[in-house]
């Protein structure tokens, strides 16, 4: 059963109208004069900040979908609490298609778009179920009903009348290809070949008249290899020859079913490129265009459904910025003048793009563009509740040094007004993967604490995605605790350059980064004054026995394998618990598939034993991160205490 939630569509339209309600209150203000002594002069000069809460009730938008004939734009919007799609109509009004109580996982629109396929989970469990949606009413049905089972990489065939899709339903642990009829349900198994090994197999795209299909095969999160089937005979062929360390992204099968484009980083200094291949041939050929970005890697890239217009975006230091090629001429076209981060583009007939943008001090929003007019428009306005944007921080983007002399790049955030040379409050950031990468883009919880004085230093470590093969490499296996001593090289970089100092120091992270905030507190025992762990690995050992059957080798190819478990044991936090002196709070969902909730349960006894200063938060009803609005107001509230209580005093730790 799906809930339907009446009030969501009132709030909606309340939501809808305050920037009405909003802007036309400040109209009446302008006409009031703002010097000393008036009463606009008594909101310019206020300093009023409102509390975590409201700053989570920030907006932010990104588009799901864009039908053919550029109608209809459907968006992903969590105003109501959780992720949910919207369609905007023809009045520029969002329509709201689903009401799913935790959210929605994926939604993929058909050809025609009439209908679209959403997947949805429970508590946070990432084992979706599909519905199949009728995207002008909304109206929706169950087609799978499967327990613990995970589901992903759905892709329509040409006709509409059916679709392919990735599940583990087998044996729970290995992906393997299925298709489903429609009209039906039937649902059939299409590749299962066990020669290619068990393991992550995902579709990758659909030739033009549905008879061949573009396998991947995952090796590690960021390796792979790619296969060609032949959904008639089933017989595949392995495409891609590469060693086992490079990653072939977003392969597209051109109308002449014998070229391929991707993206691969098997070249000098192991960047994402665009790249061409031959069915039949081995050999990759870079694309080598005047509008090609040599210094940058590729974040993504796509082409129009006709094959007219080519969209290629860039990761310029953790920014992202596109170009629209016309592909038959391969001539750049002109692009909106905008900087920030640019994702999720979506093209239509008429040459329209549609697409989130995005950056440190404004919330995500989706636009049309049009690069023959150059007509931009803004198709949605997120809500800022009632909190002046213009109060918001940039980030620096700035570089230092670590132990071995390798140059990490890291984004300085400081509070408005801060004056140099004086120490405040700082939490270092340690982000997930550990091939993710932070970007600036906006952040409401970063945006409140330097609103309260605390300084924010996010750095991307060695192991950190967007530089290239051989610097997210830096960290593999053997070589994980450098990646810590990059933090702690930041960390001295802030102390010296006199931002602040020991005593005022904190840090937080999320899954791998939970990891990075255990290994920090264990590692160097009196750096910290206080640290947040969520949802992170204490105990690779345990990590990899209990994390979901399907990620456990893909785990094993970055961590190390379970047969080495000495070296496991090493890296592993839990086994220094007994040094940590920094305060620690920690909190994960019961239900999370990635990081089992023993790792939190392990560490919080750990200290709990030894008559240590540790703090938890244990959501029931979530799994790897908190998506319900109600239990991340929680978690923020209390990470905004927690903070405050052991960093604003600035007490050092003791030697």
């Amino acid at each position: 059963m799906i809930p339907r939630k009446s009030h969501l569509l009132l709030c909606l339209i309340i939501i809808a109208l305050m920037p009405t309600i909003l802007s036309c209150g400040h109209r009446a203000d302008q006409s009031t004069s703002d010097e000393p002594g008036t009463v606009a002069s008594l909101l310019t000069e206020a300093e009023y900040i409102p509390d975590i809460a409201t700053f989570l009730q920030i907006g932010g938008n990104s588009p799901a979908g864009l039908s053919w004939d550029g109608r209809d734009v459907y968006i992903r919007n969590s105003m109501s609490g959780a992720s949910q799609i919207y369609r905007i109509n023809e009045h520029g009004w969002p329509y709201q298609l689903t009401t799913f109580e935790d959210g929605v996982d994926f939604f993929v629109l058909s050809h025609g778009g009439q209908l679209a396929i959403v997947g949805a989970s429970v508590g946070g469990s990432e084992q979706s179920q599909l519905y199949l949606m009728d995207t002008r009413t909304g109206r929706i049905k169950q087609i799978t009903f499967f327990e613990k089972v995970q589901i992903g990489s759905v892709i329509w065939t040409p006709d509409d009348k059916a679709i392919y899709y990735r599940s583990n339903e087998e044996n729970k642990r290995d992906f393997f290809i299925y298709k489903m009829d429609i009209i039906s349900g039937e649902s059939n198994l299409v590749f299962s070949d066990t020669t290619l090994g068990s393991g992550y197999n995902y579709v990758v795209d659909l030739s033009q008249d549905g008879t061949r299909m573009i396998l991947g095969k995952a090796l590690g999160n960021f390796k792979n290899h790619l296969f060609l089937l032949d959904l008639t005979s089933g017989e595949y062929e392995q495409i891609t020859h590469g060693d086992d360390s490079v990653t072939y992204y977003g392969a597209v099968i051109l109308p002449d079913d014998e070229t391929i484009w991707l993206t691969c980083n098997d070249n000098e200094d192991g960047m994402h490129r665009l790249a061409t291949m031959k069915l039949g041939e081995e050999n990759i050929h870079w694309v080598d265009e005047s509008w090609n970005e040599p210094k940058w890697e590729v974040e993504s890239f796509g082409f129009s459904r006709d094959f007219k217009y080519l969209l290629v975006t860039w990761n310029m230091d953790g920014y992202v910025k596109p170009k629209l090629i016309e592909f038959e001429t391969r001539k750049e076209l002109p692009t909106p003048d905008l900087e920030g981060i640019f994702s999720g583009g979506y093209m239509d007939r008429h040459g329209d793009v549609v697409f989130s943008y995005s950056g440190p001090t404004y919330a995500p929003d989706v636009w049309r563009w049009n690069p023959f007019s150059k007509e931009l428009t803004q198709l949605t306005y997120s809500i800022y509740a009632g909190i002046d944007r213009t109060i918001f921080t940039d980030p620096e983007l700035i570089h230092y040094k670590s132990f071995d002399e390798l140059e990490i790049p890291a984004f300085l955030y400081l509070p408005p007004n801060y004056k140099k040379g004086s120490p405040i409050p700082f939490i270092v950031n340690a982000h997930g993967g550990p091939e993710g990468q932070y970007q600036p883009y906006f952040q409401r919880n970063i945006q409140y604490f330097l609103l309260n004085g605390y300084g924010i230093f996010a750095p991307n470590p060695r192991g950190s995605s967007g530089y290239g093969k051989e610097y997210m490499n830096l960290d593999n296996y053997k070589l994980r605790k450098n990646s810590l001593k990059d933090y702690k090289a930041g960390v001295d970089w802030l102390i010296k350059n006199g931002y602040t100092k020991q005593g005022m120091i904190g840090i937080r992270g999320g899954s791998y980064g939970g990891y990075v905030v255990a290994g920090m507190i264990t590692e160097y025992p009196k750096l910290f004054n206080a640290a947040v762990d969520d949802v992170g690995i204490v105990n690779f050992e345990t990590f990899l026995e209990n994390t979901s059957d399907y990620r456990r080798a893909l785990r094993e190819a970055e961590y190390g394998p379970l047969t080495d478990r000495e070296f496991l044991r090493s890296i592993s936090p839990i086994h220094k618990a007994h040094l940590i002196e920094t305060p620690l709070l920690v909190i994960h969902g019961t239900n999370d598939p990635r990081v089992p909730i023993g790792e939190a349960r392990q560490i919080i006894a750990a200290i709990q034993k030894r008559g240590g200063e540790v703090d938890s938060l244990i959501f029931q009803n979530e799994g790897h991160g908190t998506g319900k609005r109600d239990n991340t107001i929680i978690e923020y509230r209390k990470q905004v205490e927690f903070f405050d209580k052991y960093l604003k005093d600035g007490k050092t730790v003791k030697d």
